[in-house]
C-alpha cells in the first residue's frame, strides 16, 4: 500500500507547490506593494534629513536633522524590507512565477536581501554614529558632525526600490534557463 503522503505528486509544469486563494493573494500583493512604498518613502525621508543637514547655514537645524535618522531610519527600513521580503517570498511561491524560475523575480529577491543586509550592517552604524554625534553637538552648543557618506544610502537604495518596481510591472528576460547537465526536478 502506497502512503499517500509521500507519494510523488505530477502536476503541470509551472504549477506552485501550493497556491495562494485569491484573497489571501491580493492580500498578500497589496501587503508587499505597501511595504515598497513605504520603505521608499523612508528613503525619501532619509534624502532630505541629509539633505537639510548639508544645506542649512543653521547649525541646531542641523543636528536636529542628523539626531532624528536614529528615529526613523534604520529598523523602519529592516521592518519594511522584511515585510517586503517575506511577501515576496509568499507571492513567488503561490504563484507560477516561482523565486528563481524567472530573472525579474530572481533580480528582486537579490536586491531586497542585499539591500536589508546593507541597512544592517552598513547604515546602521554610520546613522548611530552621526546621530549620536549631533545630539552631543546639541547639548554642547557646537557645530553639527559631518554627513559623511549618509548621502549615498538613500540614492542607492530608492533608485534600487524603483528598479524592483519596474521589474515587477514589466517582467522583463523571460524564464531562467536551465543547463542542459541539469535535469528538471519534478516537484
Amino acid at each position: 500500500m502506497i502512503d499517500v503522503a509521500t507519494r510523488p505528486v505530477s502536476r503541470p509544469e509551472g504549477r506552485p507547490r501550493f497556491r495562494l486563494s485569491p484573497r489571501a493573494r491580493k492580500i498578500t500583493l497589496l501587503t508587499h506593494i505597501a511595504a515598497a512604498g513605504a520603505w521608499l518613502g523612508i528613503d525619501v525621508v532619509l534624502g532630505v534629513m541629509v539633505g537639510i543637514a548639508l544645506l542649512t547655514g543653521d547649525g541646531q537645524r542641523a543636528a536636529v536633522a542628523l539626531q532624528s535618522l536614529a528615529l526613523f531610519t534604520v529598523w523602519p527600513l529592516v521592518v519594511v524590507g522584511s515585510t517586503c521580503l517575506v511577501s515576496g517570498l509568499l507571492l513567488g511561491l503561490g504563484s507560477k512565477y516561482g523565486l528563481v524560475r524567472y530573472w525579474w523575480v530572481a533580480i528582486k529577491l537579490v536586491l531586497n536581501v542585499t539591500l536589508v543586509t546593507l541597512v544592517l550592517f552598513l547604515l546602521r552604524p554610520g546613522v548611530g554614529d552621526v546621530s549620536e554625534a549631533a545630539r552631543e553637538a546639541l547639548l554642547e552648543g557646537t557645530a553639527p558632525p559631518a554627513v559623511g557618506d549618509l548621502v549615498f544610502p538613500p540614492v542607492v537604495s530608492s533608485t534600487l526600490v524603483l528598479i524592483a518596481m519596474a521589474l515587477s510591472v514589466f517582467k522583463p528576460w523571460g524564464k531562467i534557463r536551465r543547463s542542459a547537465a541539469t535535469p528538471p526536478v519534478d516537484r
